[in-house]
């Protein structure tokens, strides 16, 4: 099979590859789509291992095939692994991270709380940018009929991660809610916002990201965070979320939340420093983090796809096929455009 491999230092090569055979409990999953997450863009530009030990996991020397937004049908089973459990030709996303499989983590869905170690599908060992993928049956999620396999890839990080940080903020209808960069995330957590009864305020430097912000739902799209308190009156926002992992956007999404209101950290990396007396306590402000989501809550944000009508096709502004991955990145790489997709 074919792979695209992320070698670090911005370049991107397709090899071949053995064809994965799937052992005791694993399947192949004959890949359709595979998506372009923000955060490839660590593995594309540091040098190889990198970006993998400064997020706290161990890296191999070995480059390895990208793409954490894995999506298509199951074409082999392993050993023990019924024809009730995943049938051939099935539609199915993957939850991207294997744990233990047995702990309090996994079993409820959060495999990658998981502490007896994870892999990563497309950060610790080889992911979707490939003809196929080999995972742990338990992995997989099913891919609702209404959707495609392309809407299936965006769900499986991107826009699955959106719906969760909007979940654990308890967004309600009437509420506003300021977004904090509009790239695959932020611009799924805007849509999703939307759809969900709030007034969404998005914040981005790119001209292009803010016409798209808009184009999803976004009532403003601000190119920095001082007019947010105009456009409250001075109160500020219930929700503020940061999608970018900068220090400064964090910070912001800090100051831009009214009183009792809700911060919510989404980008990975970084740090950020507050005035905790007049930043939080003073305004009696709760902040969270959000790292992606339970493969329950993958299959919930399909559903709610579905359920509201939500074209997350529409989210793609470009399209490439495997051979193509180097000038993908490239073009992604700009941070300027809507969300990349690898199909097959």
């Amino acid at each position: 099979m074919r792979g695209a491999v992320f070698l670090g230092n911005r370049k991107v090569e397709v090899r071949t590859f053995p064809d994965p055979t799937p052992g005791p409990g694993e399947v192949v999953i004959q890949m359709k789509a595979s998506g372009m997450c923000g955060s490839d863009l660590k593995f594309y530009r540091s040098a190889p291992g990198e970006a993998q030990k400064s997020l706290g996991f161990s890296a191999d020397a070995e480059p390895f095939i990208g793409g954490h937004e894995p999506c298509g049908v199951v074409a082999a089973r392993g050993p023990g692994v019924s024809e009730k459990e995943a049938p051939i030709g099935q539609r199915v996303m993957d939850h991207h991270y294997s744990g233990c499989g047995v702990c309090k983590h996994c079993r409820v869905g959060w495999s990658q709380l998981c502490k007896a170690g994870i892999t990563v599908y497309g950060v610790t060992a080889h992911g979707g940018h490939a003809e196929y993928l080999k995972v742990p049956v338990r992995t997989l999620v099913p891919l609702p009929d209404e959707l495609s396999f392309v809407a299936g890839a965006a769900v499986s990080c991107g826009t699955g991660t959106a719906y969760g940080a909007l979940r654990r903020m308890q967004i309600a209808g009437g509420s506003t809610l300021a977004v904090f960069g509009q790239g695959p995330v932020g611009v799924s957590a805007t849509l999703l916002g939307a759809k969900m009864g709030a007034r969404v305020i998005a914040v981005e430097k790119n001209p292009q990201r803010r016409e798209l912000a808009k184009k999803f739902g976004a009532a403003h799209a601000l190119e920095s965070a001082e007019g947010i308190r105009e456009l409250t009156k001075g109160e500020g926002v219930d929700l503020a979320m940061d999608t970018t992992g900068v220090s400064a956007a964090r910070l912001e999404a800090v100051r831009c939340a009214k009183t009792w209101g809700t911060v919510c950290f989404v980008g990975e990396g970084g740090d950020v420093t507050i005035d905790v007396s007049r930043d939080m306590l003073r305004k009696q402000l709760t902040i969270i983090g959000s790292w992606t989501f339970s493969a329950m809550g993958q299959l919930e944000c399909a559903r709610f796809a579905v359920d509201n009508g939500i074209d997350v096709d529409a989210l793609f502004s470009h399209r490439w096929k495997l051979e193509q991955a180097d000038e993908a990145y490239r073009v992604f790489d700009t941070q300027s455009t809507g969300k990349g997709v690898i199909v097959f």
